[in-house]
């Protein structure tokens, strides 16, 4: 993802979900970040172009463990 939409995606997901949510890039691959919050490491976003449109997918896995916190 190119700078200005990884930060149009940010802002946006930040305004919508938490604004204490960071973004990182991945090692070795560019169609992904890796999200935070705080220190903890909670989604990943992917970009996804398909037939000529393109969305973002974020991807949060909830462990079974975590919930009986």
């Amino acid at each position: 993802m190119s700078p200005d939409e990884t930060k149009r995606v940010e802002t946006y997901l930040k305004n919508k979900v938490n604004p204490n949510l960071r973004f990182m890039q991945r090692d070795k691959t560019d169609d992904s970040l890796e999200v935070y919050l705080g220190d903890e490491f909670v989604a990943l976003l992917f970009k996804i172009e398909e037939e000529g449109e393109t969305s973002y997918q974020f991807q949060m896995t909830i462990l079974k463990e975590d919930l009986d916190m």
